[in-house]
């Protein structure tokens, strides 16, 4: 009996230091892991205020060199980048299709045997480039779409002849009327819209076409129906020519359809130069 509970009570105490044993154990290694886990709970901490503390001198840095690289990217640039908008004053040559002699008010008919029957001379206009889009819609790169508005001056021929008024307020027979000769000049002026597209973006030569454009004109002198506007197209091609930062040369050559409301032939076509300034 007494044998007995002794064997009870030392199972019972070598069953407590196991589990003693057990529980210190699973201390230990708890504290263990505890402890790695803020180990890089710090590893990490310290990696984050080392990079809060280079990421402003990294910014700083490519905010300086970023000039630069786009200088070497975009060498036309050069201290001014192409918006696509332009203003421009051109000049040169004007061809009639036909003369206008032989007219009421431009000669009278060629009363007293002379005709005023030029048909070549000269034009100055300017106008605005507006840019519409740089790579015409997404359909060409490096090809941009341009809006133009232009106003032009022409003037065709210039002559002594009969002045139309006073012959024909004489030919009614108004006494205080007498039939007299003049410098009579034949103009026209053009305003227009039309799509320029521009090719080869970047380069210092940059050729150009209107593949069409609308014209609103004013013919002077009135036509024989007393009239003086049309309407009609227009046709062109060209290049210019970067000189100096903002600053183009450029030439031009166009042709002017006209769908003849005052009864006359107002076709033309223009050859010439034409200075512009970026912006």
């Amino acid at each position: 009996m007494t044998n007995g509970r002794h064997r009870n009570r030392g199972w019972c105490a070598v069953t407590w230091i196991v589990m003693g044993i057990v529980l210190g154990l699973s201390h230990v290694s708890l504290a263990d892991d505890l402890d790695d886990r803020i180990k890089r709970l710090e590893e990490r901490l310290t990696q984050l205020q080392a990079e809060l503390n280079r990421e402003p001198r990294i910014y700083l840095t490519e905010m300086r060199e970023r000039p630069v690289r786009s200088e070497r990217h975009n060498p036309s640039s050069s201290g001014t980048e192409e918006t696509g908008n332009m203003v421009f004053f051109r000049g040169g040559g004007a061809w009639a299709a036909s003369d206008r002699s032989n007219e009421v008010f431009t000669d009278v008919f060629g009363t007293g045997g002379t005709f005023n029957g030029g048909d070549s001379g000269y034009y100055v206009g300017a106008g605005l480039d507006l840019v519409l889009s740089k790579n015409l819609w997404g359909m060409l790169s490096k090809t941009w779409a341009v809006g133009e508005i232009g106003v032009e001056f022409k003037r065709f021929n210039s002559k002594n002849v009969t002045v139309a008024v006073p012959a024909t307020c004489a030919t009614a027979g108004v006494a205080t009327c007498t039939a007299s000769t003049g410098e009579v000049q034949i103009t026209m002026l053009t305003v227009d819209i039309a799509p320029k597209i521009k090719f080869l973006e970047g380069s210092r030569f940059r050729p150009w076409v209107i593949p069409i454009g609308l014209d609103f004109h004013v013919i002077s002198p009135p036509s024989n129906d007393t009239t003086v506007l049309d309407i009609g197209a227009q046709f062109g091609l060209g290049g210019e020519y970067r000189l100096w930062k903002a600053f183009h040369l450029g030439l031009d050559g166009r042709f002017h359809l006209a769908t003849g409301q005052t009864d006359t032939t107002n076709n033309f076509g223009t050859v010439g130069g034409y200075v512009g300034i970026a912006f």
